[in-house]
């Protein structure tokens, strides 16, 4: 089949102190987060001056990824969309539309299954192309690739260079924590939930394994709902604190979760972590997410090159290569389903 152009799908972020709580009661909609659960995390965004770099770090990967296209000879615009800030979607898609896109790709910014990390994206999907209506163009979603050889690669470096920095350092993975009952319902049902912790699990593995690391730990971090609500736990300030208990005495962090240097990583490892393992006196070092590193370019079009020219599937791990959907269509029914809707 042939493709018109390719879509690049985010979460969105501020990118001025006007924008902070706009953007979070989108982000928040329909979910019950406390009024002061919103200000707190405003705060966050303040110590930036109201910025999240998410934006111009999208902006700066898709000038990457344009340039990587190029050199492969593969003429195919690259358009930028949100969820939650500008540019919304919606708008995207509509001037693809009139800019004569018939046909996308779309890579969503986030490497995993389950509800927030890819059926979310199939719905802004399935919501912007019901925003445009007639004409709006068919829109193929790219798969999940935690296991892809070049992302497990960019963070097993970047988890081998940061041990040079901290000799007999402990390893810690941290991803987004997600409501306990949000990960159950994670993937087909027939898998038996959990498809989210369990690709997480299998990440770390994958990276701990290349970068030739033992031992290490998965946490969770930037829960945002209900306190009476069970999360994946433990958080990652917590675990700091067990593991100055059991005498480690530096930790290495991998935000194995995240694709990109935004608001989440730099406040709550790079500021909050940091500043608890600097109480305890832990020697800390945080790996660099993949977004930034010149492969994530070359991964991001290995993706396009299995629909334009049907190259083979780069993976490391025996899970499905699940996400690969059209038009917002779920990978199968109920597939990740949003907890509320499952009754």
């Amino acid at each position: 089949m042939s493709y018109d152009a390719l879509l690049w799908l985010s979460f969105g972020g501020p990118e001025g102190p006007d924008d902070v709580l706009p953007f979070l009661e989108n982000v928040t909609r329909g979910r019950g987060v406390p009024p002061e659960r919103l200000a707190e995390v405003a705060e966050h965004y303040q110590h930036f001056g109201g910025v999240s770099p998410i934006n111009r770090l999208n902006r700066e990967a898709i000038t990457a990824v344009e340039k990587e296209l190029a050199a492969q000879g593969i003429e195919l615009p690259v358009y930028f969309g949100n969820r939650n800030w500008h540019p919304m979607v919606e708008d995207t898609l509509a001037r693809m539309a009139a800019d004569g896109v018939r046909r996308a790709l779309v890579f969503p910014t986030s490497a995993y299954g389950g509800y927030s990390a890819c059926r979310q994206y199939d719905e802004d999907i399935e919501r912007a192309r019901a925003a445009v209506g007639e004409g709006a163009p068919e829109l193929v979603k790219l798969r999940q690739f935690f296991d892809h050889p070049l992302f497990v690669g960019t963070l097993a470096e970047g988890l081998r260079n940061a041990h040079a920095q901290l000799g007999g350092a402990r390893t810690v993975f941290t991803a987004h924590s997600v409501p306990e009952s949000a990960d159950r319902a994670s993937g087909p049902p027939e898998e038996g939930g959990r498809r989210y912790s369990r690709q997480i699990a299998e990440a770390a593995r994958l990276v701990a394994a290349e970068a030739g690391v033992g031992a290490y730990d998965v946490v969770w971090q930037s829960r945002s709902g209900p306190p009476q609500i069970p999360w994946l736990e433990p958080d990652i300030l917590d675990h700091l604190d067990a593991l100055h208990a059991q005498g480690e005495t530096a930790v290495v962090v991998c935000p194995v979760g995240f694709v990109s240097e935004h608001l989440e990583v730099v406040w709550d490892l790079d500021t909050e972590a940091a500043a608890r393992a600097a109480e305890l006196g832990l020697g800390f070092a945080r790996v660099p997410t993949a977004g930034g590193d010149p492969r994530f370019a070359e991964l991001v079009v290995e993706l396009v090159r299995e629909h334009l020219m049907g190259a083979p599937v780069a993976k490391l791990s025996d899970f499905p290569a699940a996400g690969c959907t059209v038009n917002g269509a779920p990978c199968a029914p109920g597939c990740c389903e949003p907890v509320k809707r499952r009754g």
